[in-house]
């Protein structure tokens, strides 16, 4: 009887040591989800919050939503940059980890540089870029006059055709440091002793990397780009500072949609109903991705 008290009551003592977290996580992220799937179930428009509660419920939001050409268009424009920022900030991190996992002099200065993007708030690295790309006296214009390569002052980030991709390196610019810590971080806990074994077996380098380097680095990388990219998919701050999501909705993805809707048009339900959405399908994309990093792992 004495032994099988004891496993129960290690067992009561975890849960009581558990449940100040188990409220504290209620209270952040359960009770907040609740009331946006509430929220989102109120049809139409309500500029004074208070009298939320008085519009009628329904799923009208979502059937809006899932066929609203707007919302498909903003998706479409939150995966372009998504993918624009993440693929390139993930090779920039990947060949700067295998540089600064290297010895040469300097190492820890320039490591510890690596990070200052990082630290950076979005606006401030949106306002930089606004300056570098001025079609007056950007540095990027004037790079590109004296290469011989533009004719003319190019405003980046009032044109509906290069706006989307102006906005792509401040993030871009913002990301990398993060794979560049996650990676090299990865790379120190390889053994060099498989490093060595590879070489006496004849391995060149492309060999080394594919065969000992990837395998050891491959976990950290993924859980590093499904990070980054629910991270990208809900940025704001950046395209907010450089363009408002215009010319034309050119840069307006989902996250600044639901800004719109909310606090531009008032349809806080709407709103909710496109952030759910939003966060079903990072929810999926997450779930999908570490399946698919456990099935080779």
């Amino acid at each position: 009887m004495a032994r099988g008290l004891k496993p129960r009551r290690e067992t009561l003592i975890a849960w009581g040591l558990l449940t100040p977290a188990l409220v504290l996580v209620a209270g952040l992220v359960a009770y907040p989800i609740y009331s946006i799937v509430a929220t989102s179930l109120r049809v139409g428009r309500a500029p004074n919050i208070a009298r939320l509660d008085r519009l009628p419920v329904g799923f009208g939001n979502f059937e809006r939503a899932l066929t609203d050409e707007v919302v498909w268009a903003a998706a479409g424009r939150t995966v372009f940059f998504a993918v624009g920022v993440i693929g390139p900030a993930f090779l920039i991190g990947l060949g700067l980890a295998l540089l600064l996992n290297r010895e040469f002099p300097g190492r820890r200065v320039i490591r510890s540089l690596m990070l200052l993007p990082w630290a950076v708030p979005g606006v401030v690295a949106a306002i930089a870029s606004l300056w570098m790309f001025d079609a007056s006296y950007g540095v990027v214009n004037a790079g590109l006059r004296g290469l011989g390569w533009s004719g003319g002052d190019v405003a980046w980030f009032s044109n509906a055709r290069t706006a989307p991709w102006a906005v792509l390196l401040p993030a871009v610019w913002k990301c990398f440091p993060f794979f560049v810590l996650t990676i090299l971080a990865a790379l120190q806990s390889i053994p060099i002793a498989l490093y060595e074994a590879a070489r006496m077996d004849g391995a060149n380098r492309w060999q080394l990397f594919r065969n000992v380097t990837w395998p050891g680095i491959r976990g950290a990388a993924a859980l590093a780009l499904v990070l980054q990219t629910l991270w990208v998919v809900k940025d704001f701050d950046i395209i907010f500072a450089t363009t408002g999501g215009g010319p034309s909705r050119a840069t307006q993805t989902l996250s600044l949609l639901v800004y719109e809707e909310a606090f531009q048009f008032f349809r806080l339900g709407m709103a909710s109903a496109i952030g759910i959405l939003l966060l079903a399908g990072c929810a999926v994309l997450s779930w999908l991705s570490l399946k698919r990093d456990e099935a080779h792992g």
